[in-house]
């Protein structure tokens, strides 16, 4: 873990204007910054950055966040990945919390195979373009493949030469440890001498998200029955094979952009597509989808279009990681390409925007194609079909997601016709699924659901009971407006005595505030802020604007992203200066308050003549009468002390 003393220096380091600016082109404009949305396409500058708030926010898609955030969601970094990548920008030193010698050693055996890798590749360019036999074999096969300069320096590819042990020596005498060599899969000890893995193979780098290179695929050139076509880079600290997308972190801001991703098989398909336009594209290196693939898929975009081979070998490649997909919440659909075509070679044929058109016209839900498929498969024979029916409706039920049932009844129908049965039977069989399913998956945690059921029906039948008193008493923008003032102006003077966050926190626990705010989102960062206090610590904006827990981070820049200003323009017109909220913060936050304990009083008098039309006698009539008019007189107290009207 990344020490909070680092992080604080990160923190205290950061100009917004000069991170986003490495993406964003930005034009001063006022007090802010101007540029196009980097999140969708635009040609109006809509996307505003402010670097008194340190925060962004697109008012055509509605994006906003912080500098973090900002490397988040654009480089689709993790939260430390982010802090790296910072630390690293502004020569920031990491120091790491206490971990076990363990973890320790497998950081430091995962940090040397990256340096390693970078090293290697270096090797294998230098190779490829600059040494003669590179040149003449492994480039001369990437220029017959139709790869162009800026391609291979892109894509960072290589050639290994033919010699028995080049790199090894290489490598050996730049004094990298060879164990660790071993373990990157890239030379191998055979009678006490080291001997290089790649030996006259074109080399693909493989690069995580953040651009560090994690492994290889190498391809062998030439004719060699007994070497297979393809090496891969063994599993180690860095590299996890069911967890890797070829071409991912070039693709990110293209699949981010067109809000698809198309997924190929090999190397070359990415590169082929990129090369001719189309850059959200991805390749799952031939094997099964696996669970952590489709994840990383879905990190971009919800959509995933499988462009496969027309032969039967790619359609059934395609069909097996059609449930999974399903499962993780994915929009699929398939491309078949024409007969003896594949990615690589059919845009070389069509060109970028025939292969575009291509996909377009010939895109088929995969449900649907599944079963078109399965019944060719299974023609007249009708224990074939009855297989086919089960397995259909097995793959309909793994949309259980409450937001896709809609669409799970859409499958049934188109199903049910195509399979030409009943529907409701064939809604029955799905329910059935579900259910098994469910029962295998959750048996050991039934009784939890269970009690989590009761709870949220008895909050549901108390919350059916106050209705009325639930409209009156919801006010997002009062509450809004207490968070923020709270993060803003908390460290300011109240009295000589005071903040305004001890007089605001004190107010809110001597008058019972904290049941009258509805929005949970805003008690989480008073909670927060409140913790922060209590640890002896002084919170300020920053520290909630780029917090660890990103629901924290997200809600308060949401508070800030109200980025209008004052124009420069309005002494001109106006005579007199306008107060800033700066100068007149204890009013906002007087009456913020003011207006949370009318609301408070509010509830009071409505409970109390509640109990008014449940009287049984006089006396208690009474007793609650009294009970109302001092209710009535403390709001009218409240009222004119602020000079407000009573609220109705």
């Amino acid at each position: 873990m990344i020490s909070p003393v680092t992080i604080e220096q990160i923190l205290s380091r950061i100009d917004i204007i000069d991170i986003v600016g490495n993406f964003v082109r930005l034009k001063k404009r006022g007090a802010n910054y101007l540029g196009l949305c980097p999140f969708h396409n635009e040609k109006t500058p809509s996307f505003t950055v402010s670097p008194t708030k340190e925060i962004y926010k697109c008012f055509g898609c509605g994006r906003s966040g912080n500098a973090i955030s900002f490397l988040m969601e654009h480089e689709k970094y993790s939260y430390v990945e982010a802090l790296r990548w910072l630390a690293n920008r502004y020569n920031v030193e990491i120091e790491e919390t206490e971990v076990s010698l363990e973890t320790r050693a497998l950081r430091q055996t995962a940090e040397s195979l990256y340096i390693i890798n970078h090293f290697a590749q270096q090797h294998f360019s230098n190779n490829l373009l600059h040494t003669e036999e590179g040149q003449d074999i492994g480039l001369s096969y990437l220029k017959e493949r139709g790869f162009i300069d800026s391609t291979i320096e892109k894509f960072q590819l290589g050639y290994c030469s033919k010699e028995r042990d080049a790199f090894a020596k290489a490598a050996i005498a730049a004094q990298y440890n060879t164990d660790n060599l071993q373990k990157a899969g890239l030379i191998v000890k055979r009678d006490d001498h080291f001997i290089d893995i790649y030996r006259e193979r074109v080399i693909f780098p493989i690069h995580n998200l953040t651009g560090k290179i994690i492994g290889f695929g190498a391809r062998i050139i030439g004719k060699n029955d007994k070497a297979p076509k393809y090496i891969n880079t063994p599993e180690n600290e860095i590299y996890t094979k069911s967890k890797i997308l070829y071409g991912s972190y070039f693709a990110r801001q293209a699949i981010d952009k067109a809000d698809e991703c198309l997924l190929v098989e090999g190397y070359t398909d990415v590169i082929s597509l990129s090369q001719s336009g189309i850059e959200n594209v991805v390749a799952s290196g031939g094997t099964s989808l696996t669970p952590d693939q489709l994840r990383l898929i879905k990190k971009f975009t919800p959509n995933l279009t499988i462009i496969y081979d027309g032969d039967s070998a790619g359609i059934k490649a395609a069909l097996r990681g059609l449930d999974l997909a399903l499962e993780e919440g994915l929009q699929v659909h398939l491309v078949l390409l024409p007969e003896n075509e594949d990615p690589d070679s059919y845009v070389k044929k069509a060109g970028g925007d025939g292969f575009r058109d291509y996909i377009t016209e010939n895109k088929k839900d995969f449900v649907l194609f599944q079963l078109e498929v399965s019944l060719k498969e299974a023609g007249t024979d009708s224990n074939k079909k009855a297989a086919v029916v089960n397995r259909i409706a097995e793959t309909i039920s793994r949309l259980n997601k409450a937001e896709d049932f809609t669409k799970q009844q859409d499958y049934i129908r188109k199903c049910s016709e195509l399979l030409q049965i009943d529907e409701a039977g064939l809604n029955h069989l799905v329910n059935r699924f579900t259910r098994e399913r469910i029962l295998k998956q959750e048996n050991k945690s039934l009784r939890e659901t269970t009690t989590v059921e009761n709870e949220a029906v008895a909050e549901e039948n108390k919350s059916g009971e106050n209705d009325t008193l639930a409209l009156l008493n919801k006010d997002e923008l009062a509450e809004r407006n207490l968070v923020r003032v709270l993060l803003e102006f908390g460290n300011e003077t109240w009295t000589q005595e005071k903040k305004v966050s001890d007089y605001i926190l004190e107010e809110f626990e001597l008058n019972s505030l904290r049941e009258l705010i509805d929005n949970k989102q805003m008690l989480q960062i008073i909670d927060a802020y409140q913790k922060s206090v209590d640890d002896g610590t002084e919170p300020i904006l920053q520290y909630f604007l780029y917090h660890p827990d990103p629901q924290i981070s997200a809600t308060a820049v949401g508070l800030m992203d109200t980025l209008y200003e004052l124009s420069p323009n309005w002494k001109e017109h106006y005579d007199g200066p306008l107060p800033t909220r700066e100068e007149r913060y204890k009013e906002e936050v007087y009456s913020t308050l003011i207006y949370l304990k009318l609301r408070k009083i509010k509830r009071l008098i409505l409970e109390n003549q509640r109990d008014l039309e449940k009287v049984k006698s006089a006396e208690e009539q009474l007793t609650l009468m009294q009970i109302h008019l001092h209710f009535k007189q403390m709001e009218k107290e409240l009222t004119k002390e602020y000079q407000t009207v009573i609220l109705k």
